[in-house]
């Protein structure tokens, strides 16, 4: 297609993550190219689709089987930003996300409490850390995603062991990390999740686990489980939910949290993004993860009165005024 026939072209991977901001692009009557990851090809002589691109490739894409789309977004990316094409949640804000332990010496550099992270690709070489260690500690794969291959272990004979039973952990990459475990109130609400647009806090939710990993907001990943409903707080079948995570508005975030939030995705240069926190049992606020592709929670925006997808595309619609008025 001309470029001069599209208003945006988004980069996606998930087949079900992208449809409500779609949606709500069809309906504000915008054009658009949904550029596909899984399968597709790319050519030095090509002409960009659009002037303006959205990167939402996930790094937990390889656990969908689609492990090729994540470099293959990368290249995209980084041919159009050679080109000149504005790219929101470009190269540089990618690689932070496809990178935990990058994620790690971000906050180290902002002076931000995070986990004590050891990275690493061979367990014999972590055994000679071995005095630097504690235990009970988190191993999880370097490129994450949606919570994916994240397992406790309560000592180094229990990760050694737990690799052994399960080789598949070292994937995608063969990077895994060996993360502090922060003791936090999974049944309540110890986790909290900061979703940016434009440098702007969006909303604030908290998050109750419940032990669960996979914290993926999108309602494809976790079905409504909260208050989403208006009434008393309990989903249409609270027995069918009880395992899952729940999600809740957090109007009363502090202003810290939120300011600590807004260094990292500027730091980042991320467009739009969330940054996830814990509360642990001691006090502390400790950073703990950084994403770019960001699924939105619709019943959560609502819950302050707006349509998170609807304040995007008011967003991507302000950027495409800008460029087209750059010239």
């Amino acid at each position: 297609m001309n470029s001069d026939r599209l208003d945006l072209a988004v980069l996606y991977e998930h087949p079900s993550w992208q449809e409500p901001l779609f949606q709500a692009l069809e309906d504000r009557g915008l054009s658009y190219a949904a550029v596909d990851l899984k399968s597709a090809t790319l050519s030095d002589r090509d002409r960009p689709e659009a002037p303006l691109y959205l990167n939402q490739a996930s790094p937990s894409a390889y656990t969908r089987d689609n492990t090729r789309a994540v470099p293959f977004a990368l290249a995209v990316i980084e041919d159009l930003e050679a080109r000149g094409v504005p790219v929101l949640n470009g190269s540089r804000p990618f690689r932070l996300e496809l990178s935990k332990m990058t994620q790690v010496g971000l906050m180290r550099e902002l002076g931000v409490d995070h986990p004590r992270t050891w990275a690493f690709n061979d367990v014999a070489a972590l055994r000679e850390r071995r005095a630097e260690l504690s235990f009970p500690a988190l191993i999880k794969p370097n490129q994450g995603g949606s919570g994916a291959r994240m397992i406790q272990v309560d000592s180094l004979e229990d990760l050694e062991s737990t690799l052994e039973a399960n080789p598949t952990l070292w994937h995608p990459d063969h990077l895994l990390l060996l993360q502090e475990y922060l003791p936090h109130d999974t049944t309540g609400k110890g986790i909290v999740r900061l979703e940016y647009l434009g440098g702007e806090l969006l909303y604030a939710m908290r998050v109750v686990s419940k032990g669960n990993f996979n914290l993926c907001p999108s309602e494809v990943c976790n079905p409504a489980s909260l208050s989403e409903d208006g009434g008393d707080g309990q989903p249409a079948d609270a027995a069918e939910e009880a395992a899952g995570p729940e999600f809740y508005p957090y109007p009363e975030v502090p202003d810290a949290a939120v300011a600590t939030g807004a260094r990292i995705m500027e730091a980042g240069q991320f467009d739009l993004g969330s940054v996830e926190y814990l509360e642990t049992d001691d006090g502390r606020r400790v950073f703990y993860d950084v994403n770019a592709n960001s699924n939105l929670r619709r019943p959560i925006g609502e819950a302050f009165g707006f349509d998170p997808f609807e304040r995007v595309v008011d967003f991507l619609e302000e950027r495409h005024r800008e460029i087209l008025a750059a010239g």
